[in-house]
């Protein structure tokens, strides 16, 4: 079944984007800063994946869901795209952690303000 793994980075990504959507984490709230993270974070983790290609560490399996297409040796399409889901997903889960803490500080900075009354 040919592509099955591409079809669930995309689906995967789909599912993070309504999740940034909803709660505007990284997309929705910087366009062109999310753009740039996720672009330099691809570009980092493929550089690594060349190094690690060159050396002999990383090597492409025989698996029937790649799409069989390769951009080089041992570097099959769905690698770039899924480093990009592997950028947003991080930032994604950065910023939602980011905005659950500054909510507690939040809130309990009100309760501490509302106890010294």
């Amino acid at each position: 079944m040919p592509g099955v793994y591409l079809a669930a980075i995309l689906a995967s990504a789909a599912g993070i984007l309504l999740i940034d959507r909803r709660w505007r984490l990284a997309a929705w709230a910087a366009p062109g800063r999310t753009l740039a993270a996720v672009g330099i974070g691809t570009a980092f983790f493929l550089a690594w994946d060349a190094v690690g290609i060159a050396t002999g560490v990383f090597v492409k399996g025989g698996s029937p869901l790649l799409l069989g297409i390769d951009l080089a040796p041992h570097l099959p399409l769905e690698e770039p795209v899924f480093l990009a889901f592997l950028s947003y997903l991080a930032l994604v889960a950065w910023a939602g952690v980011q905005r659950l803490l500054d909510r507690r500080w939040t809130d309990a900075a009100a309760s501490t303000s509302e106890a010294a009354r």
